[in-house]
């Protein structure tokens, strides 16, 4: 009981601070192209997966525990995976070509703020 809730604690804060990451990151590689790699790909993807695993880890908890959920807490968690699935639709539009690090750069940190805002609730 008291592990999930930890587990989902550690999740959450670790998509707040991996999507910060490869939000700034993506931001920069806008500019440097030097820091275009697989490897931002890679830790996007682990970023982005991380929204799944805390949406998953909450719905144990509230189906072993049967607590009452704060409606705006489910909804900016569950957010978090429907900005994954907008920018992933996005990312082979002609018109995002030459922006497609800029989306995914403003897509990471706008994540992070779903995270933010759902961890920080009262």
């Amino acid at each position: 009981m008291n592990d999930l809730h930890d587990a989902h604690v550690a999740a959450g804060w670790f998509l707040i601070g991996s999507n910060a990451f490869v939000g700034l990151w993506a931001l920069a590689a806008h500019y440097l192209t030097s820091l275009r790699s697989r490897v931002l790909w890679v830790a996007t993807g682990i970023a982005e997966i991380s929204t799944v695993v805390v949406a998953a880890i909450g719905a144990l908890i509230v189906n072993r525990e049967g607590i009452e959920l704060d409606a705006f807490h489910a909804l900016y968690g569950f957010s978090t995976i429907f900005a994954v699935a907008i920018l992933y639709s996005y990312r082979n539009s002609p018109f995002i070509a030459d922006k497609l690090y800029l989306l995914y750069g403003c897509g990471g940190l706008f994540i992070m703020g779903l995270g933010l805002r759902a961890a920080l609730l009262p």
